[in-house]
């Protein structure tokens, strides 16, 4: 999987994540060790909630999220978060949804203080295998620049499908 650094980079750039689906196991885990709400705990009690059923806490499609977005894009030394600006939970997640995650680039710039890093401004959207959108994220981070100083941007501004296949990541 090729690396990005931030000379890669650009604004309008979209990736689009491999797919990963929610088990009720998984759900039900997360929520027991983070977010121990019963709607999110147990399949009978969550029927008499306003959501009918059970779902998963917005911070495990939260971490998904993460996963998907850290994976698609395989920032070369990583990426380190500098804040979250909106995020948004419009529709539930639940056991068998399957997740994918859109990355649009939506501004960078060199740092000030770091000039081997970037700072870029993101905007993720996770949706589920309806297209109906279970998360949005605007997102800054730092990431590295190249060891080389070049810039490999290339001058195509369509879209890019990172996805290779359509899997289902379970671990």
């Amino acid at each position: 999987m090729k690396e990005h650094y931030f000379d890669d980079l650009k604004a309008g750039d979209r990736f689009k994540s491999d797919r990963f689906e929610v088990t009720e196991k998984q759900l039900i885990e997360f929520a027991y060790k983070f977010d121990p709400q019963m709607f999110h705990l147990d399949r009978k009690s969550a029927e008499r909630t306003i959501f009918k059923g059970l779902i998963a806490s917005g911070w495990y499609t939260a971490a998904i999220t993460m996963r998907l977005f850290v994976r698609t894009l395989n920032f070369a030394e990583g990426a380190i978060g500098l804040g979250i600006d909106e995020l948004r939970w419009p529709n539930a997640v639940r056991p068998g949804d399957t997740l994918q995650v859109e990355t649009e680039i939506v501004d960078l710039r060199p740092s000030r203080s770091k000039p081997n890093y970037g700072i870029i401004r993101l905007r993720n959207v996770t949706t589920n295998q309806r297209g109906e959108i279970v998360q949005t994220m605007i997102a800054s981070a730092m990431i590295p620049r190249r060891p080389d100083g070049r810039d490999h941007k290339t001058t195509d501004h369509k879209t890019t499908d990172h996805k290779t296949t359509d899997h289902k990541t379970t671990d």
